[in-house]
C-alpha cells in the first residue's frame, strides 16, 4: 500500500467582508499570502498538501435579497478568485479548498448559490453548492431544490492526497450529508464553515467542536474544518468563534486554534494509508458498513421544501419572509405525520 501521509492547514480569516465585487480581491490577496504562510511554516517538517479556508473568506451575503446579492457580490466560477488560487495549487504542487463565494450560473438565472471549490494543480476538482442553507437567513437556492438540477449534489475528488468531499457549515448539523460524502469515498471530510456565536468553540454551546468531532468518528474519516474568525466590527450582527481544527477518524483532536476571533493557521498530520487500513480492517463500529437504511422511513419521505406549486416554490423569489413560510408549512406537515 502506497504511504500517504503530509499535513493539512485550516486557516480562519479576519477581514472586512466586501460589499461590492473588486473589494473581493483584497481578501483573496490575504487568502494567498495565507497559504504562503501555511506552506512555509511547515516546509521544515511535514509539508502542507491541503489548505482550507472558511465560509465566506472571499464574500458573505450581507445583501437580504437575491437581487442585491447578484447586482453587487454573485460572480461565475470560474473567475479570478479560482484563477489565483489555481496558480498557488501549480506553484506549491497543494490544493486548496477555497473559501466560500456567492456564485451565479447561466444554466439558472434569477439564482445564487453559495459555492466552494477544491483546486489542485490540474484545476478545479470540483465545486460544491451548499445543500443545507441557512434558513430563513440565507436566500441562497440550494440545488436540491432545482427541478433538473443533474449534477453531483455531494461531489468527491479522487486525487493523490486522498478522496475529499466538502460540504458548507449547516450542512454538518444534518449527518446524512456527511454520511453521503463518505459513501461517495471521501477518506477527508472538509468543513468550509462561518459558524457564529454562541454556538461556538467554547462550553457550554460548544456545538462546533462536538459536530466535528461526531462527524469523524461516525464515518471514520479525517475532518479538516477551518471556520470564520471575523471580529464583530467585520462581520455584524454576529461574531465569530473561530476554532478551527482538524480531527482524525477516531474523533481525536490533533490541532484547534485557540476560541475568539482573530486570523489563525491551525495544521496537523493526516494519514491516508492509517485511515485506509482501519477502514479495512475495522469490524466493530463500522458504521457504513452496519448501515440499516431500510430502517429509517422517515428518509422515505418529502419534508423540506414543501411541495406546493412550481411558482410558489421559485428559487428566484427566496426571502426570509418567504423561507419562513416553508418552514411553518414543513413543520405542519410533521406533526401531521406523528
Amino acid at each position: 500500500m502506497e504511504h500517504i501521509r503530509y499535513s493539512v492547514a485550516a486557516c480562519q480569516t479576519d477581514a472586512p467582508n466586501p460589499i461590492e465585487r473588486k473589494q473581493m480581491r483584497a481578501n483573496t490577496d490575504r487568502i494567498c499570502a495565507m497559504i504562503d504562510s501555511a506552506v512555509a511554516g511547515a516546509a521544515p517538517f511535514l509539508p502542507v498538501r491541503l489548505v482550507v479556508f472558511p465560509e465566506f473568506a472571499h464574500a458573505a451575503p450581507v445583501f437580504p435579497t437575491v437581487a442585491e446579492l447578484t447586482e453587487k457580490l454573485a460572480v461565475r466560477i470560474p473567475n479570478e478568485h479560482t484563477e489565483r488560487l489555481e496558480a498557488k495549487a501549480r506553484e506549491y504542487d497543494i490544493y486548496i479548498q477555497s473559501g466560500s463565494m456567492l456564485e451565479t450560473d447561466a444554466k439558472w438565472p434569477g439564482v445564487v448559490f453559495n459555492a466552494t471549490c477544491l483546486i489542485g494543480p490540474e484545476g478545479i476538482l470540483y465545486k460544491y453548492r451548499k445543500v443545507n442553507t441557512w434558513i430563513p437567513y440565507e436566500v441562497h437556492a440550494s440545488p436540491h431544490d432545482l427541478e433538473g438540477y443533474d449534477e453531483p449534489l455531494f461531489p468527491v475528488a479522487d486525487t493523490p492526497i486522498g478522496r475529499i468531499g466538502c460540504a458548507i457549515c449547516y450542512d454538518w448539523l444534518f449527518p446524512e450529508a456527511m454520511r453521503q460524502l463518505t459513501a461517495n469515498g471521501a477518506e477527508v471530510l472538509v468543513r468550509v464553515s462561518a459558524y457564529m456565536d454562541p454556538w461556538g468553540a467554547t462550553e457550554p454551546m460548544d456545538w462546533w467542536t462536538i459536530v466535528n468531532r461526531c462527524r469523524a468518528l461516525e464515518n471514520t474519516a479525517y475532518v479538516v474544518a477551518a471556520n470564520q474568525g471575523a471580529s464583530l466590527k467585520h462581520y455584524p450582527p454576529y461574531s465569530w468563534p473561530g476554532g478551527s481544527m482538524v480531527v482524525d477518524y477516531d474523533g481525536r483532536i490533533l490541532a484547534q486554534a485557540s476560541p475568539g476571533p482573530g486570523e489563525r493557521i491551525v495544521v496537523a498530520p493526516v494519514d491516508i494509508s492509517a485511515l485506509r487500513h482501519e477502514r479495512s480492517t475495522r469490524r466493530g463500529h463500522h458504521t457504513l458498513a452496519h448501515l440499516r437504511t431500510e430502517a429509517y422511513p422517515v428518509y422515505g419521505a418529502h419534508i423540506y421544501p414543501p411541495k406546493l406549486a412550481e411558482s410558489e416554490t421559485d428559487a428566484a423569489a427566496l426571502s426570509y419572509e418567504r423561507n419562513n413560510e416553508l418552514i411553518d408549512e414543513a413543520k405542519r406537515r410533521l406533526s401531521d405525520d406523528v
